[in-house]
């Protein structure tokens, strides 16, 4: 039989976890309304931000395994939305540029990808959101300094 800080704990993972659910349905919803899907807006907004990326490194900065990334990245070339460029000081090295037309995508959407951000977590005041953001960010931090087996 589970303790009562034990099954708080279990609910708090339950209540965070279909949060999470419904935040992202509703972010996913917005986004292929675009004609994209998520892990495609993930490396736009990437490059969108931060320039020019190796493909290589792309994964790890939007979390996703190297080969997903060929996938989507191929897909974004065939969109035109980015393209492919080979560096001039290491053949190995392949960089994913915005085209014209996806920086355009970018800078239109981006803005009304902020304002569906705020408006699904208008559900909590300024002062809320920060208190929440400190709060998981401990949280966060203590699952990364604890094994499962604790």
């Amino acid at each position: 039989m589970a303790t009562d800080n034990v099954g708080l704990s279990l609910k708090l993972f339950v209540v965070l976890t279909r949060a999470l659910q419904s935040i992202k349905k509703r972010i996913e919803e917005d986004i292929k309304k675009q004609g994209i899907n998520l892990t495609e807006f993930a490396v736009l907004e990437l490059l969108f931000h931060k320039g020019d990326q190796p493909i290589q490194k792309i994964g790890s900065k939007v979390l996703l395994s190297s080969s997903s990334i060929s996938y989507v990245v191929d897909r974004l070339v065939q969109k035109e939305m980015i393209r492919r460029r080979p560096c001039p000081d290491d053949r190995r090295i392949t960089f994913a540029t915005l085209t014209e037309k996806g920086h355009t995508f970018m800078a239109d959407y981006f803005p009304k990808h902020e304002q569906a951000i705020h408006s699904i977590l208008s559900g909590l005041d300024d002062k809320e959101k920060a208190q929440v953001i400190e709060q998981i960010k401990t949280l966060g931090f203590h699952a990364e300094g604890t094994s499962a087996d604790k």
